[in-house]
């Protein structure tokens, strides 16, 4: 059994510049995302960009310098996604990029229908005594990927964190397969704010010892992990975690032992952070990764007792609708986990979830609790489902609140300096509706 993966292993070593002789003009490359994304084969791509045309690139949220993206390979590539990020921004407002709403849990199902899937392109650990290598730091829809495409290509990086779960992959299953060496791309912590401390005092205030938390990543995540230091055996299942989830693991805040579901493990689907994280994650028993139609189902979540969601938003109107992924009518991200970590909270026994947001955007200029969206604005959390949404001035309860009750309770954590335009605004609505 050995020697035979031995010997198909060997047989499928290759350079990336012969495994993309496999994608052809018109097919769909589906590639890991993230801290995930296969460097050599993004760079090869870009660099013999004039041999395809047409080839469609699946993808979400992906680290590095985004190549593809360029506008040079305009016409050769077409970037298909559900998500948006800094590197893919300036291609999506210049039109090559299609995107498509969708939740993260619903992509594996998509893939080979919604999204043709011809090509997968991920990166794993190389293989072990068995032939089996780990995905790493991109389960998500990876995974699906490896089963459905007819290539798979693999990028297979020593220096990848082995993680446990359902993140296992076999010699077999690929196609062509590129060692490499290179460390997996950080992203690093993002300075924290009076603002965002604040925040986070008042989101810790509402999690109670032995709570399960979601969280995502940046700067106010980071300050709630900050405030939750005097809390005990908090637990995760969350779409992703960084760098201040090892902290309180340090500080023995974090330890599952309470947990509900995969009691004394963290769950995710995907991971991103600094090589602190990446050295943590490595071969360590009590990170389990997981497909995201499995970690992001509602009802999975459900099923962790005090499960807290966390997340933030671009802006919120005053009947308490949410928007995490448009600027008016203009793509800025995407729906991600967000709605789906609400509504499974909502199944949770004592789950809540928190929408936190500093009351402003640019530079204090504008309010992100406005009294209602601009026309083209997405709107990804429905008022049905808000639960708390919390600024640096406070605390709002919208659960279970009227109209009224919630527009009283949004302007009174809302900027000082906008609360009278929003009052204003508010009884405007008020006497046209008499």
């Amino acid at each position: 059994m050995m020697k035979n993966w031995i010997a198909d292993y060997r047989a499928k070593v290759t350079t990336a510049a012969k495994a993309i002789r496999c994608i052809t003009d018109g097919s769909c490359v589906v590639m890991s995302e993230c801290a995930g994304v296969p460097r050599l084969l993004v760079k090869e791509l870009a660099r013999k960009k004039d041999r395809f045309h047409n080839v469609s690139i699946y993808h979400m949220l992906t680290l590095g310098e985004g190549e593809c993206f360029q506008p040079e390979c305009r016409g050769h590539f077409r970037h298909l996604t559900n998500f948006i990020g800094a590197n893919s921004r300036k291609a999506m407002e210049d039109g090559q990029v299609d995107f498509f709403p969708a939740f993260f849990k619903d992509i594996p199902a998509m893939l080979g229908k919604e999204i043709p899937c011809d090509v997968a392109v991920v990166t794993a650990t190389p293989p072990d005594q068995n032939g089996f290598c780990s995905l790493g730091l991109s389960c998500d829809y990876a995974r699906e990927a490896v089963r459905k495409a007819r290539y798979v290509i693999v990028e297979t990086n020593e220096f990848l964190p082995y993680t446990h779960g359902d993140t296992r992959i076999h010699v077999s299953q690929m196609t062509h397969i590129i060692p490499c060496s290179y460390f997996p791309p950080e992203l690093q912590r993002s300075e924290i704010t009076k603002v965002e401390t604040a925040i986070g005092k008042y989101c810790a205030t509402l999690i109670e010892d032995g709570a399960t938390l979601q969280l995502g990543i940046g700067s106010i995540p980071d300050a709630v992990l900050l405030a939750l230091k005097d809390k005990r055996h908090l637990g995760i299942h969350s779409e992703m975690f960084s760098d201040g989830v090892v902290d309180l693991v340090e500080a023995g805040v974090i330890d599952g032992s309470r947990k509900t579901l995969h009691k004394g493990k963290m769950i995710a689907t995907f991971l991103m952070g600094t090589r602190r994280l990446y050295d943590f994650v490595d071969q360590n028993r009590a990170v389990e990764l997981h497909p995201v139609d499995y970690v992001n189902d509602p009802y999975v979540i459900g099923k962790n007792d005090r499960m807290v969601s966390i997340n933030s938003c671009i802006e919120i109107d005053l009947t308490g609708q949410v928007v995490a992924e448009t600027i008016g009518s203009r793509q800025f991200s995407g729906t991600g986990g967000q709605v789906d970590f609400i509504r499974g909270a909502a199944r949770s026994k004592g789950g809540i979830s928190i929408l936190a947001m500093p009351s402003t955007a640019a530079r204090g200029k504008k309010s992100r609790i406005v009294p209602f969206l601009l026309p083209g604005t997405a709107v990804t959390t429905s008022r049905n489902d808000v639960d708390f949404v919390v600024t640096e001035f406070g605390i709002a309860r919208l659960k279970g609140r009227t109209l009224r009750q919630r527009a009283e309770s949004l302007i009174k954590i809302a900027h000082p300096d906008f609360r009278e335009y929003l009052i204003t605004h508010y009884e405007k609505v008020l006497h046209s509706e008499k």
